[in-house]
């Protein structure tokens, strides 16, 4: 009979198999593709994890903590990305991965149950180099982790009737190794900077960006922070971050974002991101008018 327990869920895959054995042989594609697995088993191991199964190209892991499933994940894309012998035509071979984190059902050393689905599904919707979460993984997560994560889309996931969060996980910006570290310098420093804040206002809300809540999502979708709609308008149009004490714009848009500084001063961007500072109007799909229900006003406070 089976046993149910809340874990996070990391499935992980080589992006293109198929046409590593097509180009380098059954031999050297399998020789490699087996690289990659034990690269997978041992991340997985070093982190608290257990591999409850590998499936040709593909392994299936779980963790007591959504921490430990993105440390592993993290490793696993360096040090693939960095092994001498996963070179192909001077290309890396690559992998993807999936991350959830849910209750599941342990039965004869293996799982099942929707959260394993999900995690499936986000290994589908990663690139290659990609770690891909939900907002599930994400509520899970430490401060520090939570940090390096990013919504950067909103999709509809084969066998869910509702649309999904998608959520990429940052790992080149932290070298797992030394993360402790690392945070603890990022803290010092953050410590000897003059907080910085920028406040966002839209028809009555008011979200703030800083270092406690690094990124917020703008768009026509319920779930971004600031729901913005309109027939121009994204489900995920437009993010706004604070990076290293500075204030960027990313836009995800079809038809870009516009910003209008206090000045007057008149920027576009599109798929693209820019530093915002001081105050101004901000305009998802077209140009701002201060006179519009749909504006959004920003003010950036020290």
């Amino acid at each position: 009979m089976g046993k149910e327990i809340e874990v996070a869920i990391l499935f992980a895959d080589v992006v293109g198999s198929t046409k590593l054995y097509e180009q380098l042989g059954d031999l050297r594609a399998r020789d490699m593709v087996g690289v990659c697995i034990e690269v997978m088993r041992a991340a997985t191991d070093q982190n608290h994890g257990t591999v409850i199964k590998t499936m040709g190209d593909e392994v299936m892991s779980t963790f007591p903590t959504a921490d430990d499933a993105l440390n592993a994940a993290a490793q696993m894309q360096k040090q693939i990305a960095l092994h001498p012998s996963l070179k192909v035509d001077e290309h890396t071979v690559a992998i993807r991965i999936g991350c959830n984190f849910g209750p599941v059902v342990l039965e004869n050393r293996d799982i099942f149950g929707s959260a394993v689905h999900t995690a499936n599904r986000m290994t589908s919707q990663a690139k290659a180099g990609q770690i891909m979460t939900t907002a599930t993984m994400v509520e899970h997560l430490s401060n520090d982790w939570r940090a390096s994560v990013r919504q950067i889309d909103i999709a509809t996931l084969k066998g869910r009737s509702s649309e999904v969060a998608l959520f990429e996980v940052l790992w080149q910006t932290e070298d797992v190794t030394s993360m402790v570290p690392a945070i603890a310098i990022a803290s010092r420093d953050r410590a000897n900077k003059k907080a910085q804040r920028m406040r966002l206002r839209y028809q009555g809300k008011e979200v703030l960006v800083d270092d406690g809540r690094a990124n917020i999502s703008m768009g026509r979708a319920e779930e971004n922070d600031l729901v913005v709609k309109g027939n121009l308008i994204s489900r995920l149009h437009a993010r706004v971050e604070i990076n290293r004490n500075k204030f960027m714009l990313i836009d995800q848009s079809t038809n870009g974002t516009f910003v209008i500084g206090k000045d007057g001063e008149e920027a576009f961007v599109r798929r693209d991101s820019m530093q915002i500072r001081g105050e101004g109007l901000i305009g998802l799909g077209k140009a701002p008018d201060s006179n519009s229900s749909q504006v959004i006003r920003y003010i950036c406070e020290d």
